[in-house]
């Protein structure tokens, strides 16, 4: 198994990674709106070695089908994401853009620790802090809006 570097994994996840945060329509949730912070890395399957020593590295995380020949490493759980993917940022600081979108990754994930993903407020100002994020790779967008005291995602 390749051995990865810290240094070697911030300049690769500073070209390769993707910090995101979904939402969902989800009648389960509180407000009806399930937030899903994302830590991903996509690469030819060629080059799935590189995936699997990032899993090794973390020890958490999958390995899958991205789409067409490309897989992905991503890892989803809010507590592997807070406890080690954003301290090891924090640590290991990227030198792109995509600091930026870690930064606002990172205030999302303390937006859902305290609790404020339940509120409606809350809700909006992740929304607001999403819709920031990897902004030249959107294709499609969606938009949280407040309508008559109820949540609902639309097209923007």
């Amino acid at each position: 198994m390749t051995q990865l570097e810290s240094q070697w994994i911030v300049g690769f996840v500073d070209g390769e990674g993707c910090f995101f945060i979904g939402l969902n329509k989800n009648p389960e949730m509180t407000l009806g709106i399930q937030v899903l912070p994302e830590f991903s890395v996509v690469q030819h399957k060629r080059d799935e070695q590189i995936l699997y020593a990032l899993k090794d590295f973390w020890k958490f995380g999958v390995v899958r089908k991205n789409h067409g020949d490309r897989l992905c490493y991503r890892v989803r759980g809010v507590e592997h994401l807070n406890k080690t993917i954003i301290p090891f940022f924090e640590k290991h600081s990227l030198k792109t853009k995509k600091k930026v979108d870690f930064l606002k990754f990172r205030k999302v994930l303390q937006l859902i620790e305290s609790k404020k993903h339940l509120t409606v407020e809350g809700l909006l100002k992740i929304d607001s802090l999403r819709l920031e994020m990897n902004t030249d790779l959107r294709k499609s967008k969606k938009k949280l809006i407040l309508i008559d005291g109820k949540l609902d995602l639309i097209d923007i």
